[in-house]
């Protein structure tokens, strides 16, 4: 392959970067150009995360999610050790609170040995407490591979990387429009037009949208689910050493809130999961009326909150009030208290959802002759980008 092959990536959060460089590891002669409409790359869910590398304990064996997080804790703790990237392995426990919750841990327990972790085991309740002495549990499984890192640095180490290899990455350069002219594709911004042979669509909370624009139907439509944080006051830390979750609940759509130790110091508790009213709603006041009409106008949206009106009540009820996101954390750690908290940050998860209502639960990719589009991409696909950006350059037809 030669210097004629073009590639326009539009997205520069960690699945765009990590394509990117994947994309000039095999060909180091193509001309690369990434376009992120931020003034800075990894601005959105790259860096609004609890930074935990996962290693795929959860993950239908089979499937991308459980391929790519297995591959990629790998692949992402060796570029870290390589380029002096702060990261720790420092293991996390999966704790059973009851004893109905003992057929899921041993599910997952399958699951994790199914998908080729290494080192799992479950234990009873003393050892949880050699580990984490304050966690409340019947019994958990440990999972050493697991452990912490600075997303931050990873995405400007990737982009610095891009760059020595003669890629193009343009920042503050929303895209507006997006054409097929003379059997290239063509990028207007506000102030300049890009084009390539071949397009990738990494945009996370925008990935719908831009895969319109470039006249694909939206089959899956992306929701934004806001996830909140608190850190525990200094005098608290000591309650939580590691990364300490709950047992999923089927009935629940996502993880349910955890203790995540911080590779910059301190402890975090979160995320709920609360509908946003903006693809970037990072705070609970945030609305946007182009957004909010999207959603409202999409059948899957109801048939969603009428499968889970409960829960969809409940952490409503948890953004408000933090006497609820503390009872939901005492759960793991009976001796956290309200005064415990400090407000933290917000992620939004782009979640892609289907007309049924149905949560899309694996990666999702739609792969055309001149175009892939990354339609589903929530967690762990930080944790997974440099294997998702290696699976996505295998899948191009060229």
């Amino acid at each position: 392959m030669g210097t004629q092959r073009t590639f326009l990536i539009i997205g520069g959060g960690l699945v765009g970067l990590a394509t990117a460089y994947r994309l000039l590891e095999r060909f180091p002669l193509a001309r690369i150009t990434l376009l992120e409409k931020e003034a800075a790359v990894g601005a959105h869910q790259s860096t609004h995360n609890s930074g935990v590398l996962h290693a795929g304990l959860y993950y239908a064996p089979g499937s991308a999610k459980a391929q790519l997080a297995v591959a990629g804790i790998r692949q992402m703790t060796e570029f870290c050790r390589k380029e002096g990237i702060p990261h720790e392995i420092c293991g996390k426990l999966v704790v059973a609170v009851t004893a109905e919750e003992l057929p899921r841990l041993d599910e997952l327990l399958r699951r994790g040995i199914a998908n080729g972790l290494q080192g799992l085991r479950k234990i009873e309740a003393a050892e949880i407490r050699k580990i984490e002495p304050y966690v409340n549990g019947v019994a958990a499984v440990h999972v050493p591979e697991e452990g912490i890192v600075d997303y931050r640095q990873v995405c400007d180490r990737l982009a610095a990387r891009i760059q020595e290899r003669g890629g193009r990455i343009v920042t503050s350069a929303r895209v507006a429009c997006l054409e097929r002219k003379a059997g290239a594709w063509v990028a207007a911004t506000k102030t300049e037009e890009f084009d390539a042979d071949f397009l990738i669509n990494c945009t996370g909370l925008h990935c719908d949208l831009v895969a319109k624009m470039a006249g694909e139907p939206r089959d899956v439509r992306i929701v934004p689910f806001r996830g909140e944080y608190y850190h525990l006051k200094p005098e608290a830390r000591h309650l939580v050493k590691n990364l300490v979750y709950p047992v999923p609940n089927p009935q629940f759509p996502f993880l349910g809130v955890h203790f995540t130790r911080m590779i910059q110091g301190g402890v975090e508790a979160g995320p709920n999961a609360v509908l946003a009213f903006a693809r970037e709603g990072y705070q609970l006041t945030k609305f946007d009326p182009r957004d909010m009409l999207d959603m409202l106008l999409f059948p899957g949206l109801w048939r969603f909150l009428r499968q889970y009106p409960a829960m969809t009540c409940s952490e409503l009820i948890q953004s408000f009030s933090k006497t609820q996101f503390c009872r939901a954390l005492q759960r793991l750690v009976p001796d956290i208290r309200t005064a415990d908290l400090a407000p933290g940050g917000a992620g939004v998860r782009a979640q892609a959802m289907m007309p049924t209502g149905k949560l899309v639960d694996d990666f999702h990719l739609v792969v055309r002759q001149d175009a892939l589009h990354v339609l589903n991409a929530p967690s762990p696909a930080a944790t997974a980008s440099l294997a998702i950006g290696e699976h996505i350059v295998r899948q191009l037809p060229i």
